[in-house]
């Protein structure tokens, strides 16, 4: 069964580029416009990785990361922080999000990080 990516992205655009590509490196997606969204699924579908963009609506993504680090099933889940602003590595970290990648998004640096938290 392939492993499940959650993608947390409110530009449709930008969420169905990415589809596009981690459906490719032969992953299931799951998808997500805002935060609170974001919780729910990931409580309930239990994604193996999650693409988090920060400037989402309703619950930013810092905020959505801590809450889902909260629960048992996401204290150990791989978040990869996506921006496009201003903020910083160290404060993507803090929040409980093992990565940053900034946007937008470079295609090359997609595949290697979904297969270092996923090539198991």
């Amino acid at each position: 069964m392939a492993k499940k990516v959650l993608i947390v992205e409110d530009s449709t655009a930008t969420r169905s580029f990415m589809k596009i590509l981690v459906e490719g490196y032969g992953y299931q997606v799951l998808e997500a416009f805002d935060g609170e969204e974001a919780i729910k699924i990931a409580r309930y579908e239990q994604p193996d990785l999650i693409l988090m963009d920060l400037g989402i609506p309703i619950i930013d993504g810092l905020t959505t990361t801590r809450v889902i680090r909260a629960f048992e099933e996401g204290a150990t889940l791989p978040i990869i922080a996506l921006t496009g602003y201003g903020i910083d590595n160290e404060q993507a970290l803090e929040a409980g999000c093992n990565e940053l990648i900034f946007k937008p998004l470079d295609i090359d640096s997609l595949e290697p990080i979904l297969n270092k938290y996923l090539a198991q």
